[in-house]
């Protein structure tokens, strides 16, 4: 038995024979310990605010809670094909998509039917899966608040409510448009309210006191914020270092599946030409990512058609992507708890993987601040002249976000510059340049 699960099983609930139907097909037999701890609960009509690492099972727990609610306590009379029975609420695209993937797995049985709502692609669709008839759903704030006002549909009848990741949604600014729903929705007595996500803030739990009944607060604790079996590692390359040292390290670790972060498109995009003209050709994947293009890109890396990904933010959270061995933080986030969602991708459901993060003169000075947040320091190593590999040229390859620039992105644009001439650099005079790694290493590890 996997160390991730525990002795209690799906079965040993009372749950529909159709649910358990969908657990077992989708080989969902045995509980994490946040499902462990938060079903007896939520199964029972108690609300839940649940607090566990990423890739620990919260989407599977508040799934099941949901389906056995609406299975278990028939619709009110006179409800209409437009009033769904549960509501859903995800702070990205990714994320939405990934629980309505899960959603569909489990409850394949159940004759339920599900809506997904999302901003970017498939206005008319989207509509017409809500006008056909839906029990459950899926979806961001800014789309279901547009079909909402529409009178596409109406939460009259919502017998319970999940926010995903609540913590994301005030980073993202939807939280006024998350209680306009929630407002919307019966009261919280007549209603199992559900919240997960892998922080629970101040302003979280602040959150769950005024739109819940009484929900009880479940945290699986673990001796670190991030995952036990992620090996994490930090370099402190000069910018015109990070370039050779990736390369290096994609030599000497050769990842089977790795994803890359970066802070902006424009360094994603700078990174793309990079990897691709040495033979290492990414799936890019920012914000200004057509939405289509998006999940295209996406399954071509979760089909093994792409080893690398690179990027953005977007894709720290809700994207369950299996055997990702490494993680690198090409730049370190600028708030802490993006680094834990960050390599939260790798060593999921009880796998071990590796996390490797660069601490560059633009952003080694948030080291400290995860370093405080995760609870521990990270262990770092010397970037070794032996590291360091000599690019080939860059090459041309399309911009998947368009060419517009924003002001936003000055200071990727120039860490990207600095990379293509420090490369330059770096071929022209290896020497000069080993020194000048040692002087700036030292400088940044006392920064630091």
């Amino acid at each position: 038995m996997s160390t991730h699960l525990t002795d209690q099983r799906f079965d040993q609930y009372k749950l529909p024979d159709s649910l358990l139907q969908g657990l077992n097909q989708a080989g969902f037999q045995q509980c994490t310990p946040i499902q462990a701890d938060s079903l007896p609960l939520s199964l029972a009509g108690t609300d839940v605010a649940g607090e566990a690492q990423t890739g620990t099972g919260k989407t599977i727990a508040f799934l099941v809670a949901v389906y056995n609610r609406l299975m278990t306590e028939p619709a009110a009379e006179g409800r209409k094909p437009n009033q769904p029975r549960a509501l859903i609420l995800a702070p990205t695209r990714e994320l939405a998509i990934q629980i309505h993937k899960d959603a569909q797995l489990i409850g394949s049985q159940t004759g339920l039917k599900l809506a997904l709502i999302y901003g970017g692609t498939d206005y008319e669709q989207q509509q017409k899966s809500i006008s056909e008839g839906v029990d459950i759903l899926i979806g961001t704030p800014g789309r279901l608040i547009d079909f909402f006002k529409q009178h596409i549909y109406n939460l009259k009848m919502v017998q319970s409510l999940v926010l995903d990741e609540a913590d994301r949604m005030f980073d993202l600014g939807f939280i006024n448009d998350i209680r306009y729903l929630i407002r919307r929705c019966p009261e919280p007595t007549q209603r199992l309210s559900m919240l997960f996500s892998a922080t629970l803030s101040f302003r979280v739990q602040e959150l769950a006191y005024e739109h819940m009944n009484a929900p009880q607060h479940i945290k699986i604790q673990s001796e670190n914020r991030t995952a036990d079996k992620i090996e994490e590692r930090v370099y402190y390359p000069a910018n015109n270092e990070k370039i050779p040292l990736l390369l290096g390290l994609f030599q000497k670790e050769n990842p089977t599946r790795s994803i890359i972060f970066v802070n902006t498109k424009r360094v994603a995009e700078n990174i793309n030409a990079w990897l691709t003209g040495n033979d290492y050709p990414p799936a890019i994947l920012s914000g200004d990512v057509p939405q289509k293009k998006r999940q295209s890109l996406l399954k071509q890396f979760q089909d093994g058609e792409y080893k690398i990904l690179v990027a953005t933010d977007v894709a720290a959270r809700g994207l369950h992507i299996p055997e990702v061995s490494h993680v690198f933080n090409f730049d370190l986030p600028q708030q802490a708890e993006d680094y834990v969602h960050r390599i939260g991708r790798t060593a999921r459901a009880g796998a071990s993987g590796t996390a490797i993060s660069f601490a560059c003169e633009d952003y080694a000075h948030f080291l400290t601040e995860i370093e405080e947040f995760v609870g521990h320091s990270i262990p770092n190593e010397a970037v070794s002249s032996d590291l360091l590999v000599e690019p080939k040229p860059r090459a041309r390859v399309e911009r998947y976000g368009g060419q517009n620039r924003k002001h936003g992105h000055r200071q990727g644009d120039r860490s990207g510059n600095r990379n293509q001439q420090g490369s330059r650099h770096h071929n022209r005079n290896k020497k000069s340049h080993s020194q000048h790694h040692s002087h700036q290493a030292k400088k940044a590890s006392a920064d630091s």
